[in-house]
């Protein structure tokens, strides 16, 4: 194949990736997936966000998720990725998986959040200009809208897909019983729901959890990650590194200088996460990680590749190198029972909010 503007993609990468089923669909995707929600809008080098991606693709890292308000600013990631596609990826459109959502606010007034059909339509013809393509592979609602009947939710899901321009309808953040119910909707659509994308890690256990209490939909009955291995939908984690508090940066016990938890422009990350009861945790599961031969960001991964249900783990990453780190672990052995048992010991749910 050609190379554009240099760029030829490895010929071994589909090598040297592990691939999964989402759930009982045709659909396969890397067991580690790139998510471009942070390092990759206009606050960074757009070159540092291209050699990541490059990298990403040679290591035969097929999927990039994004949403229309990833950045910052909102929308950019959209962008700078459209420009690595039509610079670099384009010749291998039909050997990418690209995603993107809209749920969360993307600009003001009462058309840009939510649930609305004419909200996520709207958003998805605004995503497809900014990455310049004329489809995404899956079409994500980012998070539940209480005020929205599922039935408008899931058909503008479906109408995506029915136009052609998504070619897989998905969620996000839908708890088990909401999901039950889309699920079913989708179907009676003619377009099944393919992936479902919740937060996941040894320290953020709630989707193993029947008793979950959900911010939308109060107590729940059953867990989600069995309603998803039941309804035969693939389940593909974000956050399996806690922000970063399953990596080495804050073993020592302070927020390093440049760090997500030392920003304090982070949502979700500061400094009052690194407590007493974290590094405890943290520094046990590391001296596993090290018994292994791994890195304690790459037992985190082996943590959730673990069950098959899961069909991918949603990261991050600031380097090329970062992320080659990452994929490191899955040259790691599987899990053995006797470790499953060490970790449960430290893999406490709550442990870093």
């Amino acid at each position: 194949m050609t190379a554009i503007n240099g760029y030829q993609a490895a010929d071994d990468r589909f090598d040297k990736m592990e691939y999964r089923r989402a759930g009982r669909s045709g659909l396969m995707l890397p067991a580690i997936s790139l998510g471009l929600w942070h390092n990759f809008g206009d606050t960074t080098p757009f070159q540092t966000g291209r050699d990541i991606v490059r990298r990403a693709y040679d290591l035969g890292v097929t999927h990039f998720d994004l949403a229309n308000n990833y950045g910052p600013p909102p929308g950019s990631a959209e962008e700078n990725f459209g420009r690595i596609l039509a610079k670099d990826l384009a010749p291998y459109r039909d050997d990418i998986i690209i995603s993107t959502k809209a749920g969360y606010g993307m600009q003001p007034g009462p058309y840009g959040d939510h649930g609305s059909r004419k909200y996520l339509l709207a958003s998805l013809d605004a995503s497809l200009k900014r990455l310049g393509t004329e489809y995404v592979d899956v079409f994500y609602h980012h998070r539940p809208d209480p005020d929205t009947p599922l039935e408008e939710t899931m058909g503008a899901l479906a109408a995506a897909v029915h136009s052609g321009k998504a070619l897989y309808a998905a969620v996000s953040n839908y708890s088990p019983e909401r999901t039950r119910q889309a699920a079913e909707i989708l179907a009676d659509l003619g377009t099944p729901m393919v992936l479902h994308q919740p937060s996941y890690s040894m320290f953020n256990k709630h989707i193993e959890n029947p008793e979950y209490v959900d911010g939308y939909d109060g107590a729940q009955s059953e867990s989600l990650i069995d309603v998803l291995g039941d309804l035969g939908i693939g389940a593909i984690v974000f956050s399996p590194l806690q922000q970063g508090l399953l990596t080495n940066r804050y073993l020592a016990g302070a927020a390093p200088a440049g760090s997500r938890a030392a920003r304090t422009d982070s949502p979700f990350l500061s400094e009052k996460n690194i407590s007493e009861t974290y590094l405890a945790r943290a520094r046990a599961l590391n001296d596993i990680a090290a018994a292994r031969g791994q890195s304690l960001a790459q037992l985190a991964i082996s943590w959730v590749l673990r069950d098959p249900r899961i069909t991918s783990a949603l990261v991050g990453a600031s380097s090329p190198q970062q992320l080659e780190d990452t994929l490191g672990a899955l040259r790691a052995a599987p899990l053995t029972t006797a470790e499953l048992a060490e970790i449960a010991k430290y893999a406490i749910d709550g442990t870093a909010k």
